[in-house]
């Protein structure tokens, strides 16, 4: 393969890591809440779709349809029963109660849909297109063209729209957002149900992109993802698309003219040395707290 190649492989996979880190960005920047847990609302995406297409028989648009839906509602029920009661906790509380949160969506899963391997059928098909030494994947394009487009709409949406304009007002200050009249429950619900929604369309695309789906599936990918919105700023949207994409460019070029077996570690090196130089990410902003 050409540098090309692996250049573009590695865009497809950013991509991938940009919508999850999109939906981890989000939660973030308005609840200031770390979801661990949504590396495995990716899993459950990917299964839902897997049912939907390859044993019911609904048509590919259909089975992402029906993920985004019931993973948009997962959302909604993780943050009402296990998030809301602790907004006022020490955030030692909100991350273990994340991880089990996590432990039990994998542990669900195990017991739901067994921990055997399966195989996920590309939901954009197995075509591919040729350009003399560069050979590009049709879920490449789509995977590429669909975090672009999410993150634009997200950008629009947090920008123009009236709950967008109230999410950015529970980010700065929750209270004074209330007193405003805005309703802080409802924005922070509206927030984990989008990004739960992005975690489904990561989980269809990155089994397109992988065709092997198990309960574990979406750990790493999430782990990366998080690291990635870290990377860009966690907190800023264009910070998310940016390192999620550098993230996986990184990797790829890892892979090929490194080593398999260190490409993770030199990832998370890259990340140390960023977080040395500009400890809030490329894209974000430092924030400075009042005594």
């Amino acid at each position: 393969m050409s540098f090309l190649n692996y250049l573009v492989s590695g865009l497809s996979l950013g991509s991938i890591y940009a919508i999850i880190a999109l939906g981890y960005t989000m939660v973030y920047g308005i609840a200031k809440m770390l979801n661990f847990a949504h590396g495995d609302v990716i899993m459950v995406g990917g299964y839902i779709c897997f049912f939907a297409v390859q044993r019911f028989g609904f048509p590919p648009i259909v089975g992402v349809i029906v993920a985004m839906a019931l993973c948009t509602c997962l959302g909604i029920i993780i943050e009402r029963l296990a998030y809301k009661p602790l907004r006022s906790a020490p955030s030692l509380a909100v991350l273990i109660t994340a991880i089990g949160v996590s432990y039990f969506l994998q542990n669900s899963a195990q017991l739901l849909w067994t921990s055997n391997p399966k195989v996920f059928a590309s939901v954009v098909g197995d075509g591919t297109i040729q350009m003399g030494d560069l050979v590009v994947s049709h879920v490449t394009i789509v995977t590429i063209i669909v975090c672009i487009v999410i993150m634009l709409v997200l950008t629009a949406f947090v920008s123009k729209t009236k709950m967008g304009k109230a999410m950015r007002a529970v980010s700065e200050d929750k209270g004074a957002a209330q007193l405003m009249g805005i309703d802080v429950n409802t924005t922070i619900s509206v927030t984990f149900a989008i990004g739960s929604g992005l975690a489904a369309i990561a989980g269809v695309l990155l089994c397109s992109a992988y065709p092997t789906l198990m309960p574990t599936t979406g750990s790493m990918p999430g782990i990366k993802a998080f690291t990635a919105a870290v990377f860009g700023g966690i907190g800023s949207i264009p910070g998310a698309f940016l390192g999620g994409l550098l993230l996986g460019i990184i990797e790829n070029l890892a892979k090929a003219y490194i080593s398999t077996q260190l490409s993770d570690a030199i990832v998370f090196g890259v990340l140390i040395v960023v977080l040395l130089v500009k400890p809030a990410g490329l894209l974000g902003k430092a924030v400075r707290e009042k005594v």
